[in-house]
Formats: structure tokens, sequence, C-alpha cells
């Protein structure tokens, strides 16, 4: 059993609550805590796109399979070209063969960890029947099901992620993370005009221990979909202070403001900044793609002449 400062971390994590996360202190290395705790931290770093603090806090030489899987993660998301980014791609695959083996280092839980890992960085490479193949579709680890359920809903098969959220539940406690999945795939549904997600967004959000701009954003994005344009807002600007410069917070901004949430010249001005400093987000490749084809399709379209008035 996880002891309670272990529990707490573990359901920061979750929540992500990152930036709490890389300021809190590891304990000691004799701990029992420890290697879970690194885990978590440079995990962490990660998620805020730091993948070199990340690998500062992995101890040198480790053998432990889960460290050295979240150190090959660091240098994948942190790889300045494609030979960097395929070298580390390469490591997971070893390390993904290695925990297969007996004399593995790791605990079961350290296993069920490299296969997240590892599956994480195949599905950022887009070799998504990779992640899944390395996940398991039968996997009882619930963070494993979480990104089986992610990559699902990421290629447009919510029931693909709503059966294996479905399957979990046979066998799963009433976990947080559980409850975190169903409310992501709510939020990619629609079902029951987001009633679920917004319910669970709000109910974390009112833990006083707990501030994680990621669910700021999550909630502020359940209330665009939901017409709640001006909450929304709020809750994006929130985050935003809580959080500068993070892109999802910043892309669902922009479309809150292009919805009515502020006057329509400012509404252009933060997409035009928003555009022209992440020309990479889906959300600026969708748009482009979108004008490209109603400048192809417009004009292939000819307009016919007026037609002649005919005198009495």
């Amino acid at each position: 059993m996880d002891s309670t400062e272990l529990y707490h971390t573990k359901q920061q994590f979750t929540l992500g609550a990152y930036k709490a996360l890389t300021q809190q202190s590891l304990p000691d290395e004799a701990s029992s805590d420890y290697i879970p705790s690194v885990l978590y931290k440079a995990r962490s770093y990660i998620a805020l796109g730091e993948p070199k603090s990340a690998l500062e806090i992995v101890p040198e030489g480790t053998e432990n399979v889960a460290l050295k899987a979240v150190s090959s993660l660091a240098r994948f998301v942190g790889a300045s070209d494609s030979v960097e980014s395929e070298a580390a791609l390469e490591e997971l695959r070893d390390l993904s063969v290695e925990i297969e083996g007996d004399d593995a280092e790791g605990s079961e839980r350290d296993k069920d960890l490299v296969r997240v890992l590892a599956g994480t960085a195949f599905a950022r490479a887009g070799e998504v029947e990779e992640a899944l193949e390395t996940l398991g579709s039968e996997t009882e680890d619930l963070e494993g099901v979480a990104l089986i359920v992610q990559i699902y809903l990421s290629i447009n098969r919510p029931d693909l992620a709503k059966k294996q959220f479905d399957r979990s539940k046979r066998w799963a406690e009433d976990d947080l993370l559980l409850q975190l999945v169903e409310s992501t795939i709510g939020l990619v549904t629609g079902k029951d005009n987001y009633s679920n997600t917004s319910s669970f967004y709000t109910e974390q959000l009112g833990n006083p221990s707990l501030t994680s701009p990621h669910l700021l954003t999550a909630r502020g994005v359940t209330r665009i979909l939901r017409g709640e344009i001006q909450e929304a807002k709020s809750d994006l600007e929130e985050s935003l202070q809580q959080q500068k410069g993070d892109e999802e917070a910043e892309a669902a901004y922009v479309v809150s403001a292009g919805l009515g949430a502020v006057k329509k010249a400012e509404a252009e001005e933060l997409w035009s900044k928003f555009a022209g400093q992440h020309p990479s987000h889906p959300l600026v490749q969708d748009v482009n793609e979108k004008a490209e084809l109603f400048e192809q399709y417009s004009s292939a379209f000819i307009i016919p002449p007026a037609a002649a008035t005919v005198s009495a």
C-alpha cells in the first residue's frame, strides 16, 4: 500500500498538478517512496515541456527499468533531430522487451509503467499500432487503460475507448483515474450535454489543496462546448495566470474569444498572435487547411451573369 505522501503525489499527477509536483522535495533515497516520487516528478517535468530537468533528477547509472524508461521518454521529447528521436524510441523498444524477462530490475508496477512510457512515446511519434501493441488490449494497469483510451479518442474511435473503459470497470476500484477516463470520454462524445464531465472537473477544482491549470483548461473547454462562453473565458484566464504560455490553454482562450468572449478586433488580434507563435498547433493547421480549401473552391466558382431585364 502507498504511503499517505505518495498517494497524494499520485492524485496530484492524475489531476495535472505538474508544476506543484516539480516544486516538491524528493524523499530520502533509502525510502520506499523515493523511486516512485522521482518518476512522478520526472514525468511532471516532461508534461511541462522541460525534459532536461527530468533527466537531471534521475539517478545516474540506475538499473531500474522504469527510471531508464522515463529517461528515454525525456530524451525523445527533447530530441533536436530525427536521429536522437529514433535512438530514444529504440531504447524504449529494448526496455519493452527486457521487462518480459525474469531478470529485469523493477517491480510489476515499474514494468507496467515502462509500457505506459513507451506507449506514450510511440503514440507521440505517430506509431499508433505499436503503442497499442505495447500497452496490450487486455492490460489491467489503469494507467495503461487511460493511455489506450486517449489513443482511441485521438483517432476518432470513441466506441473503442468506451469499450476499454467498460472493461476496466469490471476489475478496477473506483479510482480517481477511472473517473478521469470517464470524464475524458464524455468530453469527446458530449454525453448528457457534458454534465458528468463538467461536474467532475468542478468537484476536483473545489479541492483547496490542489492547484491545477490543466483542470481549469479542461473545464474551460467543457464550458465552451456547453455554450458557457464567458464562464469558459474566466477559467482559461485563471489557467493562464497559473501557468503562463500554456499552449492548450491559449488555444482554448482563442476559441472562446472567437465565439464572442471579447470584442471582434481583440479576437482577431489574439488569433493572429497565436497562429504566429504556434504554427504547428492542430487548431492553426486545421483553420489554415480549411482556408485553403475555401480559396480553392471559391476560385473555381463562376458567378453567372445577371439576367437581363426584359422590358414590357
